[in-house]
């Protein structure tokens, strides 16, 4: 195993990261924005507020994309595990 390989295994597992991750913190970061600027707006500063839509539409999003994030870390485990008998050669 060369230094390219664990370079290139390195990136893979960093991008299907981001892949995974993004529906969800991308589906917080605006319901956050937009709650943030109604307390701004109406000068209620209730923490219950933020945290409750926030708590509602990460459900949502997990429902809605939770089958392909699977699906992509199983694919990328897949990949991982064809690759084991070429790495130590």
């Amino acid at each position: 195993m060369d230094a390219s390989m664990v370079i290139d295994l390195g990136r893979e597992s960093l991008w299907v990261a981001v892949m995974v991750a993004a529906p969800l913190l991308g589906t917080a970061l605006a319901v956050g924005l937009l709650v943030g600027i109604l307390q701004a707006a109406t000068s209620i500063q209730e923490m219950t507020l933020s945290f409750i839509p926030k708590l509602a539409v990460m459900v949502l999003a997990l429902v809605l994309f939770g089958s392909w994030q699977i699906s992509v870390m199983v694919d990328f485990f897949q990949r991982i595990f064809e690759r084991i008998p070429t790495l130590f050669v």
